[in-house]
């Protein structure tokens, strides 16, 4: 049996008769940027999750450095952000000329909120927390930290659609939440797409404004913005999708627990979320210390994995000028030598996840 690491088909299979009508849909329709399968979209999604406000965008990485952006935050200024992130979360604050400080996850892959005083400057001005692999942070600690120190509060919610700590959902916590629909992703478009979510109006006519070449009105520019539209076509096929997000989280709850009731192995660490906290499993993502042993006897068997990620950040060629060395975040560079990353996918069946479980129970 060969199992793949993701497989996106069986999602697009399980709804398909749905998305090729609204494909056509908006095919037929003739209005292809900023119409009314974006502004629908905008509204369903931030009645999901409880804000007031969504602004679509063309990507993840769009959302985040567009909210420092819209925010203020650039040169001189610097934000907190945990070391064990995929490098677009960083990225979000260079693009503006802001500095990283970093700082180690805890044990369930979200940042230390008891790290995170120690690190305020003068120059700290914002607070970026992400939900890694779908697993929320533990939020009163740190909305009462940026409160307490008047930082702003930006989520990165990309892989965390549906996540909740307390019962709220992830990215309305902060100043922004920052979501993308990468086809990977548990509400995947069928391209690039991205949005963020906010409270605050204001902030809203912001981003539409900085998403349409700075412009609030056609060829009339305020500001030097960016062509960063959500199309017409993923946000049809989003709103599809979000339409079954509910049953979609539920399968993949299901197979994270399979995978904690099943795997039964010293070699292995299984995750575990923080307490008050629901996730969404995007990534079910265990450590072994003999993490490339394993991948050799999982390949072996053809069960795809992945490791989210290799190398941290701080150690990344494209941060060599932050003078990071290795041993500088040890936390974090030991996740980044041992988590890996199981086969995780809507239309998994349960003969797939036997096998996984199975094999993994077997490694010595």
């Amino acid at each position: 049996m060969k199992i793949m690491p993701n497989r996106m088909d069986r999602g697009f299979y399980q709804y398909q008769e749905e998305f090729e009508e609204k494909a056509l849909e908006v095919l037929r329709s003739g209005w292809y940027v900023l119409g009314k399968e974006v502004s629908a979209f905008e509204e369903e999604f931030a009645a999901y999750t409880g804000a007031p406000y969504c602004v679509g965008l063309a990507s993840g990485l769009d959302a985040l450095w567009l909210a420092f952006r819209v925010l203020g935050v650039g040169p001189g200024d610097e934000v907190i952000v945990q070391a064990n992130t995929y490098i677009a979360s960083v990225m979000g604050i260079t693009i503006n000329g802001a500095t990283p400080i970093f700082v180690e996850p805890d044990e369930h892959f979200g940042i230390d909120a008891g790290k995170i005083e120690e690190k305020i400057t003068s120059r700290t001005k914002a607070v970026l927390v992400v939900h890694l692999y779908g697993m929320p942070c533990g939020m009163k600690r740190i909305t009462d930290l940026c409160r307490k120190h008047h930082l702003y509060l930006v989520e990165d919610c990309a892989q965390s659609h549906g996540a909740c700590c307390d019962g709220q959902m992830t990215g309305t916590f902060g100043d922004v939440g920052c979501f993308s629909f990468y086809p990977s992703k548990n509400l995947g478009a069928f391209g690039d797409g991205g949005a963020v979510v906010v409270r605050d109006e204001a902030l809203a006519r912001d981003f539409r404004m900085y998403r349409n070449y700075g412009s609030e009105k056609r060829y009339y520019n305020k500001v030097v913005g960016a062509n960063s539209r959500l199309d017409e076509l993923q946000a049809g096929l989003l709103r599809v999708r979000l339409r079954h997000l509910p049953e979609i989280t539920k399968e993949r709850a299901d197979i994270a627990e399979a995978y904690a009731k099943g795997l039964d192995n010293l070699l292995i660490k299984l995750p575990k979320l923080a307490n008050h906290t629901t996730g969404v499993w995007h990534q079910y993502v265990i450590r072994c210390e003999e993490r490339a042993r394993l991948i050799a006897y999982l390949d072996e068997r053809e069960i795809g994995t992945i490791i989210h990620y290799p190398i941290p950040p701080h150690l990344s060629e494209a941060y060599a000028s932050l003078g990071y060395h290795k041993g500088d975040l040890p936390v974090t560079e030991h996740l980044a030598d041992t988590v890996l990353s199981l086969p995780v996918y809507n239309g998994m069946t349960r003969e797939e996840q036997d096998y996984v479980i199975a094999a993994i129970n077997a490694f010595q």
